[in-house]
């Protein structure tokens, strides 16, 4: 064969090793963006944990009432945050595992891989507005203590 070729054809057709190559660079992305998921559920974890043992500390104390609603606010928004980024890396984990299983098998899986991307995407941005308005919250909180 031709050099010229070799390098337009499709890599999945020489081996099924080159296949599997192609798959594995197809899924790398998506990967990226579940280590970067992961972080994120770590910042509301600690933030829902600092959240719960201000709210212990503060429960017998009758004159605090109003922080204490505003803990469960925050409680409520992280708990929601954590939902949504959570529903985002079962959805790219979908993404990577649809790609692979098209690469592998040669099908064209993009009316499948494309929306549950988009609905990755809207669910990530939920979780992120949802952190904000916990960061709303918590300033108000200062705000008042200050």
């Amino acid at each position: 064969m031709e050099r010229s070729t070799l390098l337009t054809m499709d890599p999945g057709a020489g081996s099924p090793m080159l296949g599997l190559a192609r798959a594995i660079q197809l899924s790398v992305a998506p990967v990226f963006l579940l280590t970067a998921i992961a972080g994120l559920l770590g910042v509301i974890s600690n933030r829902l944990a600092r959240v719960l043992d201000r709210a212990q500390r503060l429960q017998s104390v009758t004159d605090e009432a109003m922080d204490l609603a505003l803990l469960k606010r925050r409680m409520t928004l992280l708990t929601r945050a954590s939902e949504a980024v959570t529903t985002t890396g079962v959805l790219v984990a979908a993404v990577v595992a649809v790609t692979f299983i098209s690469a592998i098998a040669v099908i064209d899986l993009t009316a499948i891989v494309v929306p549950l991307f988009v609905v990755a995407m809207v669910s990530l941005m939920v979780g992120l507005l949802t952190l904000l308005l916990d960061a709303r919250v918590s300033a108000r909180l200062i705000r008042r203590r200050f």
